[in-house]
């Protein structure tokens, strides 16, 4: 589908007051031209931070963004950051439900690009490193399996014709694992392997992934079919909470635990060139207390 004209018309968000979603959203605010496209998704009852917004719950049916296309327009791209994430209480069967819904209302209104969030946890983490995106899916959680199933049901709508791509995205510094757990206090622990190191995981600053969101949704031609979104290099855990300034102590790592995960970056270098600092610890926490962050 070369040749898309994706200029002038709103970007819509859905998941714009996720965690991800908010951080994304406050680094666009310093970017005029982003973010006066920007018509966020917010589920009935959230707080609007702006005048533009679209209050829908995708899995409640597609009404009310009919009645935003009717009076509106129909969106350039459709940005797809809402979904479940790990946690003691998640319904991941959530991710494909509302990946299912947000693809139909854009079928339905003729919203040519979908970018859609999913994860590196699609991969096998066994596979040689790097993993590029034609690598084995094979996912080892519920998550990532979410996810799969997720990437799995944009297939019959990108053979109807549309450009959907599924963003295989790192640890977000902020929306990670890591972040969460420094800002729910208590002990911080960072699995130590054999060799003495920590974890080398896939990671990218809030900052850097808004300005790749922005980049596609505008891209004038057809995206690939999965992209891995993530600093190029990977980054070590431990180095991370260091840069954070926080409290943190070794714990042994388990058995079957991974101590690197690593993504090839060279198709997203066909869209987006990293400067030096967003590949570092320094200045991917940087990035997370610019966007509001109490790290």
């Amino acid at each position: 589908m070369p040749g898309l004209d994706l200029t002038g018309a709103d970007w819509l968000m859905v998941g714009a007051s996720g965690r991800v979603g908010r951080m994304v959203r406050r680094a666009w605010v310093d970017d005029p031209d982003v973010a006066i496209r920007l018509v966020p998704q917010l589920r009935s009852g959230t707080v609007a931070t702006t005048d533009r917004v679209l209050y829908w719950a995708p899995l409640d049916g597609p009404e009310p963004f009919e009645r935003y296309v009717r009076y509106d327009g129909t969106p350039a791209a459709l940005i797809m950051l809402a979904g479940v994430i790990p946690g003691p209480d998640a319904d991941f069967s959530t991710n494909v439900g509302l990946a299912v819904a947000c693809l139909e209302a854009a079928k339905a209104a003729g919203c040519e690009r979908v970018l859609i969030a999913s994860s590196v946890a699609v991969y096998d983490h066994s596979s040689d490193m790097p993993l590029t995106e034609d690598a084995p899916c094979n996912p080892s959680t519920l998550y990532g399996a979410s996810k799969l199933a997720m990437e799995q049901a944009c297939v019959p709508y990108r053979d109807q014709g549309m450009d959907v791509c599924c963003l295989r995205i790192g640890n977000v510094v902020g929306a990670d694992a890591l972040m969460r757990n420094a800002e729910a206090g208590g002990d911080l622990r960072i699995d130590r392997f054999p060799a003495g190191q920590g974890p080398s995981r896939p990671y990218i600053g809030p900052e850097s992934l808004a300005r790749i969101v922005s980049t596609l949704a505008s891209w004038p031609e057809c995206l690939p079919e999965t992209l891995n979104v993530a600093a190029p290099g990977g980054s070590d855990m431990s180095a991370l909470a260091d840069a954070a300034g926080l409290n943190w102590d070794w714990a042994v790592a388990p058995r079957d635990a991974v101590q690197h995960i690593s993504v090839d970056t060279s198709r997203l270098s066909q869209f987006y060139t990293f400067e030096p600092e967003e590949c570092a610890p320094e200045g991917m926490i940087a990035q997370l207390r610019k966007v509001g962050s109490g790290i």
